[in-house]
Order: structure tokens, then sequence, then C-alpha cells
């Protein structure tokens, strides 16, 4: 086998693998990856193209306050649109914002089953039926059933609930991607692992 210092880091662990040996360290520094997952934080590795999604995250939260969404919507449409997913970080960072800003426990704690609830107002309820079909496009029923409703309902704010829901899905994505954890602290946040 070829001393691994002397050949590109892939090409020693392409060796390393063919012959059987393991990976005895990553070739990737503590800051870019998860030693226990083998993840890459695709967030660190890539920065530049992390902090353009921060900016254009940004660009919606503006998006959001011209089209009068206040913050506690938009945490909904960001908790729903994480539970559909399934991620973990967004959903622990999404809650805490929600409580922030006015969010009620017994409303998040039912925010999976919202239509089967009277906690959510009709233009929540519009919000969130198209904040589920901007995440899963491919149903092509649902997402027209949920244009319709939000016609009636949102006006001049769908473009703003369908952004928040894109970006969202971006920020899911890259969470779901790396694997980032969600960790207790003694203060009782959360710290990304």
């Amino acid at each position: 086998m070829p001393d691994s210092k002397s050949v590109s880091p892939r090409i020693a662990r392409r060796s390393e693998r063919r012959s059987g040996a393991a990976l005895k360290e990553s070739t990737l520094s503590d800051t870019t990856a998860d030693p226990a997952t083998r993840r890459v934080f695709i967030d660190k590795q890539s920065p530049k193209a992390y902090h353009a999604l921060v900016e254009t995250a940004e660009a919606v939260r503006a998006v959001a306050a011209e089209a009068a969404l206040d913050r506690s919507l938009v945490e909904l449409i960001n908790l729903r649109v994480s539970q559909i997913n399934g991620c973990a970080y967004c959903l622990n960072v999404h809650t805490r914002a929600a409580l922030r800003a006015g969010e009620t426990p017994q409303r998040l704690g039912v925010l999976a089953a919202w239509r089967d609830t009277e906690l959510f107002t009709e233009r929540e309820q519009a919000a969130l039926a198209l904040a589920e079909a901007t995440t899963e496009p491919a149903n092509a029923v649902a997402q027209e059933r949920a244009y319709e409703c939000a016609r009636q309902v949102l006006d001049d704010e769908i473009s703003a609930v369908i952004w928040v829901a894109i970006a969202i899905n971006a920020f899911n994505r890259v969470s779901i991607l790396s694997k980032h954890r969600v960790t207790a602290s003694p203060d009782g946040r959360s710290s990304r692992g």
C-alpha cells in the first residue's frame, strides 16, 4: 500500500479500503466533518455557498416583513416544513424561535396535526397548506388546492410564504445532509455538534 503522505488523501483512502484496513484518521478537519458520522458539515466546508444561503434567508426575512407576515407565522412555517423533512436541528432552533415570538406550547405541540384542531386561524391554515405544498411539490393536487385557498386568504402574502418555505427547505437539507446534531447544554439551549 502506498504511503498515505505521498499520495492524495482520496487515493490513500481508496487504497486503505481496498486493502481492508480501517481509515485511521479523517482527512477533514474537525470543523468540517463529524468524526462519529463521517458526514461533512457542508456549511463549513463550503462557506461561500452557505453564506449565500444565509444572505438569501435574510432577503426572505425582509420579504416576509414587507408582506406583513408576523414572526410567529414565519416560525410556524419553518417548523411545519422542518417536521415534514424530519430535520431535528431546525426543529430545535425554530421551536425556540417560535416560543420567543409568542407561540404557545399547545399550538406547537399540535402543529403536525393542525388540520385537526381549531387552534389556527384561516390565514395560518392557508399559509401552512401552501408551505406543505412547497415542500412536497410533486403532489400537484394538494399544490393546486393549497394555492387556491391561499389566493382567497393570503393575497399579497403568497410569494412571501412560498419563499419562507423554500428557504427553510434549503436549510433543512444542509442540516440533514451534514447530520447537524442537537445536543443539550447546561443553560437548556442546544448547540450544533
